[in-house]
Formats: C-alpha cells, sequence, structure tokens
C-alpha cells in the first residue's frame, strides 16, 4: 500500500470525525487540518471528493452499514464508524477497488487504535462491495439522503415534488460559478466556461482554482450565480454609498466595488474580514473594511443602499456544503431567526430615506425567509417592499415570488447544473423613516 493513499484516507478520516463527532462545518475542519494542507493537490482532491460523498450519501450508505452491522460502533468505538462509511463511499459510489478500499480501511481501523474492529471493517466492507448495491435496491435516493427534519418544512413550503427535485438536486456535484471584474466574454472564452443569462461564468471543467487563467490577478473570484442576484438587484449603485453588512468572504463586497459603488464593508469576524482584504487586494478593488458586529455598528452617516446578506442555516447551499444537512436542525434555524431580527432592525435604521435595502439568504427555510420580511414590515411601517420585476432576472423567471421577492431553489436550471437556494427581498424606506 502506498504511503500517500494512506495518508489522505488519514485526513479524511480525521476530517470527517471533526464533522460528524465533533460538530465542525467541513470548511473549518479543512483549514485547520495541518495534514490535509500538507497533501500534493491530487491528494487533497481526492479528500475532498471523498468527504463530500460520504456526507452527500450518508443516508444510503447508512442503509447499508445498517443491515451489515449488528452492533452500533459508539463512544470509544466511534471512529470505527467513520471509517466503514469511508470504506463503504469508495465502494458503493466512487468506484474504488475494492481491495484498495477494505485495505485501507482495516489500516485506518488499526491506526485509530482500534485493532479489534480490525476484522469487522474487512468482513462488512467486502460484503459492502458485493451486496451493497442489492441492498439500496430501488430505494429512493433522494428521500435517503434528506433528514426527516428538511424534508417534512420542505414538502410545507414547497410541495412534495419541488421538495424531491430539491433534494435530487443536492445529489449532484455543482459546478464551478465565476464572477468577473469586466470583460466577462473574453473569460469565457479564456475559461472555457458557460455565460449564464444572469452574468456569472459558470465551468465544468476540472483544474485547480488557483492554476486557472486569471486567478493570480483576480480578475475573477468563486461564487454562485444565485449568490450574484443580490447585488444586482441594488440596480445602478455607481457613486452610492453602499454597506454590504455581514460581508464576508468578500464575493458581493468585490462586485459592489466593481460595479462604482462606494463600499463600506462589515463583519463580526476579524479572520474573516482578512480574507475580504487579501481578495479585494487579488482584484485590484477597494473598500472601507469595519470588523464589529453589524447588529450594534453606528457609523456616522446613513447610506444610499445596504445590503444584507444575513447568517442562516446555509440549507441553500447543500450542493457545496452537505455537512450542514447534518450538522442543523430546527432549533438552530430558531436561533438564527432572532440574529436576523436584531440585524434587519438596525439595518433600517442605517438606511437614508428613499434608499433600497436589500435582504438575502442563502437558506431554503421559510423562517429565515419570508417570515422576517413580514416581521420586519410589521414592525417597521415606513419601510415597503419593492418588488423585483422580470427583466431583472434572466432566465429565473420561476424564482419571483407572488410578492415580488426572489426564490431560487436547487432544482432550477437542471439542464446547467442547478443553483443555490436563495430567499432575496428588496425594501425602500419612505421619507420620514427611522
Amino acid at each position: 500500500m502506498d504511503f500517500p493513499a494512506l495518508a489522505s484516507r488519514h485526513a479524511a478520516l480525521d476530517l470527517l470525525i471533526a464533522c460528524l463527532d465533533k460538530g465542525q462545518p467541513l470548511d473549518e475542519a479543512l483549514a485547520r487540518h495541518a495534514g490535509f494542507a500538507g497533501l500534493d493537490p491530487r491528494d487533497r482532491a481526492f479528500v475532498r471528493l471523498l468527504l463530500a460523498t460520504t456526507l452527500r450519501r450518508l443516508g444510503e450508505i447508512d442503509v447499508v452499514l445498517a443491515a451489515l452491522v449488528e452492533r452500533p460502533l459508539e463512544g470509544p468505538n466511534a471512529a470505527g464508524r467513520q471509517v466503514l462509511r469511508l470504506g463503504a463511499a469508495q465502494l458503493l459510489f466512487l468506484g474504488t477497488a475494492p481491495h484498495a478500499a477494505v485495505d485501507t480501511s482495516v489500516r485506518l481501523m488499526e491506526d485509530a487504535h482500534l485493532p479489534h474492529l480490525k476484522g469487522l471493517a474487512n468482513a462488512v466492507l467486502r460484503r459492502v462491495g458485493r451486496e451493497g448495491v442489492a441492498i439500496l435496491g430501488d430505494r429512493d435516493p433522494a428521500r435517503l439522503n434528506t433528514p426527516q427534519w428538511l424534508w417534512a418544512s420542505w414538502s410545507e413550503a414547497y410541495g412534495e415534488a419541488a421538495t424531491r427535485a430539491i433534494a435530487a438536486a443536492h445529489l449532484i456535484e455543482a459546478p464551478l460559478d465565476l464572477t468577473t471584474r469586466s470583460d466577462t466574454d473574453f473569460w469565457a472564452g479564456r475559461l472555457e466556461a458557460e455565460r449564464l443569462p444572469t452574468g456569472t461564468l459558470r465551468r465544468t471543467g476540472g483544474g485547480h482554482i488557483a492554476e486557472l487563467p486569471g486567478f493570480a490577478e483576480g480578475a475573477w473570484w468563486v461564487q454562485d450565480a444565485a449568490a450574484t442576484l443580490p447585488v444586482r438587484l441594488l440596480g445602478d449603485v455607481t457613486g452610492k454609498r453602499v454597506a454590504d453588512l455581514c460581508a464576508a468572504p468578500g464575493g458581493k463586497t468585490m462586485q459592489l466595488c466593481a460595479a462604482g459603488a462606494n463600499v463600506t464593508a462589515v463583519d463580526i469576524s476579524a479572520r474573516r474580514m482578512i480574507r475580504v482584504g487579501e481578495n479585494l487586494a487579488r482584484a485590484g478593488l477597494a473598500a472601507e473594511l469595519v470588523t464589529a458586529d453589524a447588529s450594534k455598528w453606528t457609523p456616522a452617516e446613513k447610506f444610499d443602499a445596504i445590503l444584507l446578506d444575513a447568517p442562516c442555516s446555509g440549507t441553500g447551499t447543500l450542493r457545496r456544503h452537505p455537512d450542514i444537512a447534518w450538522l442543523k436542525d430546527e432549533e438552530d434555524v430558531g436561533r438564527l431567526t432572532l440574529t436576523q431580527d436584531r440585524l434587519l432592525l438596525h439595518a433600517a435604521e442605517l438606511l437614508s430615506p428613499g434608499g433600497t435595502l436589500v435582504y438575502a439568504v442563502c437558506s431554503l427555510q421559510e423562517d429565515e425567509g419570508p417570515a422576517r420580511i413580514e416581521a420586519l414590515l410589521a414592525r417597521v411601517p415606513q419601510l415597503e417592499r419593492l418588488p423585483v420585476r422580470p427583466d431583472e432576472l434572466p432566465g429565473l423567471a420561476d424564482a419571483l415570488t407572488a410578492k415580488g421577492c426572489v426564490r431560487t431553489l436547487p432544482s432550477m436550471w437542471p439542464e446547467r447544473g442547478g443553483l443555490d437556494g436563495f430567499y432575496i427581498a428588496r425594501l425602500t424606506l419612505r421619507t420620514g423613516g427611522p
């Protein structure tokens, strides 16, 4: 067995334990794991693929393992469960050679100080290779890989058919979406990317992001097509004072700067604001960066426009972040709605009369979207909805709601590879506002 193959699986095991057993978001776990950073690019790509597949297909994997493992692996044996999950993912979904998946899993058991589970890993994973597909049979992958609380909430909000389409979209790896600083048509050709109706470039080919043409000079940045819409719905921001609240990692800040706005970007995390500054510098863009709690921040002047991309459950981004499905629950949503209400109320206080406020969340949960706007309008009667027009959403007419807001779903644009789920509302403050 070659060392790099085992090293990559060691990293995958550490990261899966950090995520599923310790509750760390996968992106944070990846950033903290020194061993992952030390892998060569090919092995890092394998680790990401293995983890994403395991998390994306966790429901199916657990059904197969439950049929083959008599007693649950818990307590001091809990790491063994993650070893089996990684092995099963390779056998069921990645096409890894059975001997490689089984042998490395047996070694992982030993290295995880679980030598008494080596025989179990060998026997169970050999059976997964032989019987796993038959055990799954004609079961419903979309339903199996979606936690019950999410399925129930989406069914209530969107109906059973739409929920099934959303869940099915989550099983497909998302393409790479890019926002350009300028010269979009040129970069579409240079990057061999499709230009979407909204202006985003979508690339389906492989390659490391930092090695693609234009990255080093900041000609573009990674940003899902749906994530670009909040800035677009602010309209012409040339020369306007715009506050980007909860700005990190900075994609929308960069959009605003590239569009000619005078931007103040605010975020509570000093570490994340460093990232915003680095991204802006790479693109040759400039903004005022403020590290502060956006719900308490009190600038000297009010703003012509405010973008609030509020902290949320992130359930609209499961295509890219499948760990969220297993890390979040209804209580998390309830806590986040309190934060969203505070941020919205304060954002209204920072807005000049006649100004525009765009609220966005990358969540599919209704409590984090329309319910927050209805609560805000009830508390601040000087605010009113500014309906989004169909011509402002090229190619996404289905995303317009009856009240003139935007609701994108991962199941939209299926022929193009889908997009993230967002709720976006646009408001304006009448003269005499707070």
